[in-house]
């Protein structure tokens, strides 16, 4: 009578694959392979996780912070001067999805106290646009921006304040050689302004070198004869500029010329994605070799185990059993530790600044200085979709590095296992 064959997965078939991945002292080394395979996984999923996190979370902390101070679109004059920058600003920031148009006057200059020096970057912007601007206006850490329209100060980054050792109230020099033209040629121009307001834009290059002026006061030390360099225009979808483009020519009402975010920041952004792919490559690397390492370790578990096989088999398991129980062994190691690497990954990635400040305070270093990395924190956004492809990419290698394994240990001659076991 031919025996009976057990339905799939049968209760057996797990009760075997817990005892073979239980710690023996004659297969101790098989089962340090094993726990191996498993830090493995779960350490090559968690740093996936984590490194993507960060990657995703310093592109969304560039992007918010250069285009949240510097505008969407900018329009430059073409044949003349924009001397007509208030109606052209008004006709745009009527258009359907752009939230404001802010003209500006934009120049290089020599900021100086008594302490210090430094290159800056001057914007002289209407005093009720700088208030619409929140990366300026809602991180003010000193001062204010109410006494901004009556022209006689500025705002300055924090870093810039540091640097420079000043404070609300203190006097900043700014010095430009496109001064006024005088008998011998053009004499630079020096002027000292009040410092109105301190702000912090979490971003260590803005911090340290934008001053705010009032536009007008931007106009006369510029040069400028009732114009203004370019007119940024703010978007409420950052990635609709497509669309915009046409419609800000038409409402323009002159020739003009455009630029996007995406233009001036195209290196920058394709360098952060370059970088973020081969992480990801990598990265992926790891959770290869600690499936490659199930591999082994089921090798030897099935050679070690070769005369449990045959033995099983004589007493009527089929082939379709024995390579179930070693599919459950191995499987049992990746997906474990997939889910082990999920959790500690998303911990990690959720709390990493407050781990990094903890690090700091044990080490009593600064393991992060914001004037080499741009951003004054480790910033970190979890993409749902790219944490479910992660772990049902490391579930996928764990099973398919468990099939070679199994089917040899199936494919098992009884006999032969016997004689020479």
């Amino acid at each position: 009578m031919t025996p009976r064959a057990t339905r799939p997965f049968a209760r057996f078939e797990w009760m075997l694959a817990g005892r073979y991945l239980r710690t023996r002292r004659r297969e101790g080394f098989v089962s340090v392979i094993a726990g191996f395979s498993f830090l493995g996984i779960m350490l090559g999923v968690a740093t996936l996780i984590i490194v993507l996190s960060v990657m995703n979370g310093f592109r969304k902390e560039l992007l918010n912070k250069i285009v949240g101070i510097n505008g969407h679109i900018f329009i430059a004059a073409l044949d003349k001067p924009l001397t007509d920058y208030a109606e052209v600003s008004e006709r745009i920031s009527k258009i359907i999805g752009i939230r404001r148009a802010v003209p500006l006057v934009e120049g290089q200059a020599f900021a100086s106290s008594a302490y210090n020096g430094s290159g800056v970057l001057v914007r002289g912007v209407r005093p009720e646009d700088l208030g619409k601007i929140e990366a300026v206006s809602g991180n003010v850490r000193q001062g204010s921006l109410k006494d901004f329209s009556q022209g006689t100060g500025v705002a300055i980054g924090k870093r810039l304040a540091e640097h420079l050792a000043l404070q609300v109230g203190d006097t900043i020099t700014l010095a430009t050689p496109k001064g006024a033209q005088g008998p011998f040629g053009v004499v630079p121009r020096i002027k000292g302004y009040q410092v109105d307001a301190v702000f912090e834009l979490g971003m260590s290059e803005f911090d340290a070198t934008f001053v705010f002026m009032p536009l007008e006061e931007a106009q006369a030390y510029f040069n400028r004869e009732n114009d203004v360099t370019v007119i940024e225009v703010f978007l409420d979808n950052a990635d609709r500029v497509d669309e915009a483009r046409q419609a800000i020519e038409m409402a323009a009402e002159r020739p003009v010329i455009l630029t996007d975010w995406r233009q001036r920041n195209r290196t920058f952004f394709a360098a952060l994605e370059v970088e973020r792919n081969v992480m990801f490559i990598i990265l992926t690397l790891i959770v290869l070799v600690a499936a490659l390492n199930i591999v082994s370790g089921l090798i030897m578990l099935v050679k070690d185990k070769s005369a449990d096989i045959a033995i099983l088999r004589t007493m009527g398991a089929t082939s379709g059993a024995i390579m179930r129980v070693f599919l459950i062994t191995g499987a049992s190691i990746g997906i474990v530790g997939t889910i082990a690497g999920f959790a500690l990954g998303l911990v990690f990635a959720a709390n990493i600044q407050s781990i990094q400040e903890f690090v700091s305070w044990m080490l009593n270093r600064q393991l992060w200085d914001p004037t080499l990395r741009f951003l004054s924190q480790i910033p970190s956004e979890i993409d749902p979709g790219e944490v479910v492809a992660v772990t049902g990419m490391a579930i996928v290698l764990s099973l398919l590095a468990t099939l070679y394994p199994s089917f040899r240990a199936a494919r098992l001659d009884p006999v032969q296992a016997l004689r020479y076991g």
